[in-house]
């Protein structure tokens, strides 16, 4: 017989019950848990080496979409299909030019600049993007994103 080491312990259980789980409280209804979400996988910066050799121009990009000129729905939307039909072709880096504003005091411009890191970031893209930066100077600077694409399944 197992004797407990404080007065009031709650009593040893039997083998078989070890592995049972615990009753419901008399009265409630036990909950099922729901299902947990797949993770996020989190997005990666490129490699030093990947990113000196396409700013030295060493590597090419496999494909490239300029969005000057459009709304940010009509932006958003060719950039969806570009990085997804982009990815089925098997591409791995692709170049996505926004443009920049030539105005530092007018806060209205540079919109896509601004929205394309969030629109990248975002659960719907991170199928297919592992990472992305601005681009090199030659590339287009600040006004364009270096985007890094994930295998297709």
């Amino acid at each position: 017989m197992i004797t407990p080491l404080r007065p009031g312990a709650a009593p040893a259980l039997a083998e078989g019950e070890r592995n049972a789980e615990p009753a419901a409280p008399e009265g409630t209804v036990a909950q099922p848990t729901a299902p947990r979400p797949s993770p996020v996988p989190p997005l990666t910066s490129l490699d030093r080496r990947v990113r000196q050799r396409l700013v030295r121009g060493r590597i090419g990009l496999d494909a490239r979409l300029d969005l000057h000129g459009l709304t940010q729905a009509q932006a958003h939307d060719a950039l969806l299909r570009f990085l997804r039909v982009s990815r089925a072709e098997g591409a791995r880096i692709v170049l996505v030019i926004t443009g920049k504003a030539t105005r530092r005091e007018d806060e209205e411009r540079g919109v896509l600049r601004r929205q394309v890191p969030m629109w990248l970031r975002s659960p719907q893209l991170r199928d297919a993007v592992l990472g992305f930066e601005p681009a090199g100077p030659a590339h287009g600077g600040e006004g364009a994103f270096y985007v890094r694409l994930r295998r297709p399944r």
